[in-house]
């Protein structure tokens, strides 16, 4: 053996062939490459916008890729009166476009960042938060 400790970490001596060839720097390259297609799919996702819209897209919002509400339309048939449930109506429609929008952001992070995960523990069981953490 060596008298260099870091000459394992390096591929010499011994121990690297205990190690079976272990190649540190080349696993360190790729965990490097993989760190930058993590970066530039959630930059993807921070430039996605995604709609979700409910009673024909009576009412409609956007969400961005990672998760904010950008922007919400509401179409004058939404309003069926401007008293208290009509309003109560109104905000349940704007909840409910918000979750399908939410759905699709979450699918869109899943089908973007899932293969970068490499089978991360719960990711996509039923009742695990989405990447999005919601």
């Amino acid at each position: 053996m060596s008298q260099n400790p870091f000459d394992a970490l390096t591929g010499g001596g011994d121990l690297a062939g205990a190690l079976g060839g272990l190649d540190l720097g080349a696993l360190l390259q790729q965990a490097q490459q993989m760190q930058e297609d993590l970066q530039s799919a959630q930059e993807r996702l921070a430039d996605t916008s995604v709609e979700g819209s409910v009673a024909g897209g009576v009412v409609t919002v956007t969400v961005s890729g990672v998760g904010e509400l950008t922007a919400v339309n509401i179409t004058p048939e939404a309003l069926d009166g401007t008293d208290a449930a009509a309003l109560a109506d109104l905000g349940d429609l704007i909840v409910a476009a918000f979750r399908d929008a939410r759905t699709k952001v979450d699918e869109l992070a899943s089908d973007t960042l899932g293969p970068l995960a490499g089978g991360l523990p719960g990711a996509g069981e039923p009742g695990t938060p989405g990447q999005l953490g919601f």
